[in-house]
């Protein structure tokens, strides 16, 4: 094919959907790698499942066989939890990090054989990489890894002309709230600071930027040649990032404390 090819995970909504109309208008073909489709039917539809190997793999041997070479791989599915820590069942902390790393591990994988010298990978993290946030922990231990898991990466497929690079967002609003798992176990020894917490990170997600923010940023390092290696979105959490640098690492958990729980 003539037109290049992005192909993006969790296209069926919020960030991913807004990244597929950013690269449809730019002139890529776009195809969605999720269990749902998005919501403009130009946008090619693999059902796609990141937390299984097997349709993985099923989802970029059809993307070899309709598209060949992948100009853009945009890692952005993901899945929530909030609770306390000490109380999270290992079926939900085995969930999150399937789909959140291994998920993104997985798709990194299979798509490698298809991307040609000059295709990028984005992958999609979150300021909760940098600031955990207290009854997400799981949530933020993901994307830390993946922030780490992307710098490896971009120094390891360098010398293959590859690009990888991370966009990392703050509170988005998305039906990614509403779709959090939930659990008040521990609820006893915590009293209300789990509903507090959550309460106060649902809110902020609510009041957050839109996904074609992100999108837009998102886009923007599928076209530059030497993108950032990770780039924050949003004014506000720019300006987290460099206070985290200069603040001691006691008071940046201390003030996260004061907010989150």
């Amino acid at each position: 094919m003539s037109r290049k090819t992005a192909v993006i995970t969790g296209a069926s909504g919020g960030i991913g959907a807004a990244a597929a109309a950013r690269f449809l208008g730019a002139g890529y073909a776009v195809c969605n790698l999720s269990r749902r489709p998005g919501p403009d039917a130009r946008v090619r539809h693999l059902p796609c499942d990141v937390a299984d190997e097997a349709s993985v793999r099923a989802a970029f041997a059809a993307v070899s066989r309709e598209y060949g070479h992948i100009a853009v791989l945009v890692c952005n599915a993901g899945m929530g939890i909030s609770g306390a820590a000490a109380f999270a069942s290992e079926e939900d902390i085995g969930r999150i990090f399937s789909v959140n790393c291994f998920g993104v591990f997985r798709c990194v994988r299979e798509a490698f054989p298809f991307l040609p010298r000059g295709a990028h990978i984005v992958i999609v993290t979150s300021a909760a990489a940098v600031f955990p946030i207290p009854f997400q922990a799981y949530y933020s231990a993901t994307k830390a890894a993946l922030q780490s898991y992307t710098l490896a990466l971009r120094t390891e497929l360098a010398p293959a002309g590859i690009r990888v690079s991370a966009v990392s967002p703050g509170d988005v609003r998305t039906g990614f709230t509403d779709a959090r798992v939930k659990s008040d176990a521990g609820q006893s020894l915590y009293g209300d600071r789990i509903a507090r917490s959550v309460a106060a990170m649902e809110r902020d997600e609510r009041r957050g930027m839109s996904p074609d923010a992100v999108a837009r940023v998102i886009l923007r390092h599928a076209a530059a040649k030497n993108p950032r290696p990770v780039t924050t979105v949003g004014g506000s959490y720019r300006m987290f990032i460099v206070l985290n640098r200069i603040l001691p690492t006691r008071l940046v958990a201390f003030l996260i404390g004061k907010l989150y729980s």
